[in-house]
């Protein structure tokens, strides 16, 4: 255990690296985009050039020797495409980083994007869940890197923690998302345009945004928090998972879809709630509550240009095998429709394979045109998969979009068992534990990022399957872990998380 700050935080406090310096960023060069509202706004790139750069997080390494600590790899895009040789490797021991290695700490166990100060360079935000604080075990926090003309150093972080109340086990920094969810001045919304960041711990939400008139990394908590239990759908406890933004009621703010759990006596059915954002965060409006998760991701599926909300079903009362919903927006101020449009196992028409217990089918989502013609598709990964006899080797499905929602015309399976992708499966890999569709390249086409962060024994690699005007094609896949970046390998679980 160690303090990265001294003193005490208030809810006002101003969060910094340290010692409590502010430190000013680099002049800005890049051209400066409007903020984050809907999925299609990618906010992934961190150096300004154009394409989409790739933020992996590999939680269980080891730094110094000590054992999951935690790190993670950014890979910098270019007409060429995702690269393994521009790239940094960040981690609690990188110079300018706050605090230091220690076991357990999780150091990118989550993982997310935003432009948080409006100069043109994407900033990133990594979750530290598994952090002590205080003396107490597993508080939790989270490390801001910022964007520029070179992309991300650890010289200019940026530490943020639950300012009113340290607690163990609660895992602050085990969500993250970024996007414009309200004004940081209500009374002149235009003038400070820039992204905020929605932090989950385990039963809590908090925002965090600069302040009006800041220039730089001057990052405070609002005064408007979240609490897990006011989103139990039972009588019973509540624990959040995951995060997801879009704009699902077209006004001029991000929306913000939140996953959970039950505990207690009931424990295990997957809920998701929305807020919709608002000029003033005092102002976030209940866009509705639905039923599964804890899986979400956002996208314009039937291209109306409003998002709408895939929630990934694998919470106990889910459906055998797991599945997923899709919820449509309705075109105007009042956001998704209360129902689901469509449902889909590995057992509806057009999907590959059977619905067996474990599979997990919809635990990991991801948005993405794979295959040029407008609308997104969505990768769906079953890390619980079996490949023939193997246990839990995990595969891939991708579902094209439809002016409907998602159609099941052409839909496609990837595994480690199909030809032209590299290795073999094998028991536990986890193949699809995590998917991203990104058009690194920015040729419309988006490919897919596929990890399995239980590859040899815990290791972790990342898949990148190639896309093509009829979608994905296996060949001309391959793969990479921690050691081709230059970084740790061993158990490191690298893939476990890959920012959406």
């Amino acid at each position: 255990m160690r303090h990265i700050k001294s003193a005490a935080l208030t809810a006002a406090a101003l969060l910094t690296l340290g010692g409590g310096a502010v430190f000013e960023a680099p002049a800005a060069h890049a051209a400066v985009p409007f903020p984050s509202i809907g999925w299609q706004q990618r906010n992934c790139d961190y150096d300004g050039n154009g394409f989409d750069d790739v933020l992996i997080g590999a939680p269980g390494a080891a730094i110094s020797g000590v054992k999951g600590a935690g790190y993670i790899s950014v890979q910098y895009s270019s007409a060429n495409g995702l690269s393994t040789t521009k790239r940094t490797v960040l981690h609690q021991n990188s110079s300018g980083v706050p605090g230091g290695a220690e076991a357990g700490d999780g150091f990118g166990r989550a993982t997310a994007s935003g432009d948080l100060d409006n100069d043109g360079y994407d900033d990133v935000i990594v979750g530290v869940p598994g952090e002590d604080l205080g003396g107490l075990s597993d508080a939790g926090g989270a490390t801001v890197f910022w964007g520029s003309p070179t992309g991300l150093h650890g010289a200019d972080s940026t530490w943020l923690q639950d300012p009113d109340e340290l607690r163990a086990g609660a895992n602050f920094g085990r969500g993250i998302e970024a996007a414009r969810y309200f004004a940081p001045d209500p009374a002149d919304p235009n003038a400070h345009p820039r992204d905020s960041i929605a932090v989950l711990a385990d039963d809590a939400l908090l925002f965090f945004t600069a302040p009006p008139g800041a220039t730089a990394q001057r990052l405070q908590v609002s005064d408007r928090s979240v609490r897990a239990r006011d989103f139990a759908p039972l009588d019973t406890g509540f624990e959040f998972r995951n995060l997801s933004h879009g704009n699902y009621n077209e006004d001029s703010w991000a929306d913000l879809a939140i996953s959970g759990v039950t505990t207690g006596d009931q424990p295990g059915i997957g809920s998701v709630q929305v807020l919709h954002g608002a000029q003033d965060i005092a102002d976030l409006g209940d866009g509705g509550t639905f039923g599964g998760g804890p899986a979400i991701v956002s996208g314009d599926w039937d291209g109306t240009g409003q998002d709408d909300l895939v929630i990934g079903d694998t919470g106990v009362g889910s459906p055998l095998g797991g599945g997923i919903s899709v919820y449509l927006g309705r075109g105007d101020l009042s956001g998704l429709e209360p129902e689901e449009v469509q449902t889909w196992t590995q057992d509806s028409p057009g999907v590959p394979g059977v619905a067996e217990a474990g599979d997990q089918w919809g635990a990991e989502l991801s948005a993405g045109d794979t295959d040029g013609d407008g609308l997104p598709d969505l990768a769906v990964g079953a890390p619980g998969e079996d490949i023939g006899t193997v246990a839990d080797a995990g595969g891939v499905w991708v579902m094209r979009g439809a002016p409907f929602g998602l159609t099941d015309v052409g839909v496609k399976s990837f595994d480690q068992n199909l030809a032209d992708i590299p290795g073999v499966a094998e028991t536990s890999d986890r193949w699809g534990g995590q998917v991203r569709l990104i058009d690194a390249d920015k040729d419309g086409l988006f490919g897919l990022l596929a990890a399995a962060p239980g590859e040899n024994t815990n290791d972790g690699f990342v898949w990148v399957v190639p896309a093509s005007s009829t979608g994905l094609v296996a060949r001309g896949t391959w793969s990479y872990d921690g050691a081709r970046l230059g970084a740790p390998a061993a158990d490191a679980q690298f893939g476990a998380a890959i920012d959406e």
